[in-house]
């Protein structure tokens, strides 16, 4: 783990050895320095904690932008630990986008002790975040996965667009405009659910961890989670049992795991409630290696989605 402490000094270390470097160039060195730099095409970077945020970044920033993921490809990012390399893009990006209010608490930690901006995109939408925190067993926490909603996903690129325009306000014009072609095709896509789940035999959406309440909210399903707001938070005994009973009574049929956490829980309330079927569905926490190989983006994981919801929940078109 990375000591955040570690990271002032380390910082004060690198300003007073920019500074004696500078000291030791001749004026004409400087200025041909500075003309240099003022005169290159510089890319703003931007170092976003995990995939939906990185996928926005990079939809609105395009070439002007050099986005880093800092979550793995294949690695589920909830209470993500970022190793020392990690921590330097952090600290040295010109903007950081970070989820906030808990999620990732050590990268939260370390984009905190940043000269320059962090997006907090939980703060940033219109769903009174406030000082909610994303805790754990907590009825009131927060629900951070805010992406799953294509129309929150839309405020969550204006942020983005706003927040590279105050960066780099010689580009704010083309981040506007990429921020709109993209919301467009995230309208078609939220007009596709509504349709999509207009008509559907069974409302209640059971997923490996508390991760589609949003969406569920926006379509008028409803959700249950076999786990927490954290995948790794595992049921007790009694809690599946209580699963089962209720999967029993509301004639559900589909139980639905995730590619980055194991299927072994959900697997067992499929089992348990009678042999019902299992499906993916992505809460688009990252993608596997295989997904980004093959092309997947933010849409076509959130239709592929649909898809999966529709076949489980025996919606109509």
């Amino acid at each position: 783990m990375v000591s955040v402490q570690s990271f002032p000094a380390r910082r004060l270390a690198r300003i007073v050895l920019a500074g004696l470097l500078a000291a030791a160039l001749t004026p004409t060195a400087a200025h041909a320095t500075r003309s240099d730099h003022s005169n290159s095409k510089k890319k703003v970077t931007v170092a976003a904690a995990f995939f939906p945020l990185a996928a926005a970044v990079a939809q609105v920033g395009g070439p002007l932008v050099k986005v880093a993921n800092l979550t793995p490809a294949g690695v589920e990012p909830h209470d993500l630990e970022l190793n020392t390399q990690q921590a330097e893009t952090v600290l040295d990006a010109d903007l950081a986008v970070v989820v906030g209010n808990g999620f990732q608490p050590q990268v939260e930690d370390i984009a905190a002790d940043r000269d320059g901006p962090t997006l907090n995109v939980l703060k940033a939408l219109p769903i009174n975040a406030g000082d909610k925190k994303v805790e754990e067993g907590d009825a009131t926490a927060l629900d951070p996965h805010v992406w799953l909603d294509p129309v929150l996903y839309q405020s969550v690129v204006d942020a983005i667009a706003s927040a590279l325009s105050k960066v780099d306000p010689n580009h704010a014009a083309d981040y506007t405009a990429n921020a709109a072609v993209y919301n467009a095709k995230l309208a078609t896509l939220n007009t596709e659910y509504e349709t999509g789940l207009a008509n559907c035999s069974r409302q209640l959406l059971v997923t490996a961890h508390e991760a589609f309440g949003w969406l569920t909210q926006r379509y008028g399903l409803t959700p249950e989670g076999i786990a927490g707001i954290s995948p790794d938070a595992e049921p007790n005994p009694q809690r599946l049992a209580d699963l089962t009973d209720l999967v029993e009574k509301k004639g559900v049929t589909t139980i639905y795991t995730e590619d980055l956490v194991s299927p072994k829980v959900a697997r067992t309330l499929a089992r348990e409630a009678g042999g019902l079927k299992t499906a993916t569905l992505n809460p688009l926490e990252g993608l596997t290696a295989k997904q980004i190989k093959a092309g997947a983006t933010y849409i076509s994981e959130m239709q592929d989605n649909l898809q999966a919801i529709q076949k489980g929940l025996g919606c109509s078109a």
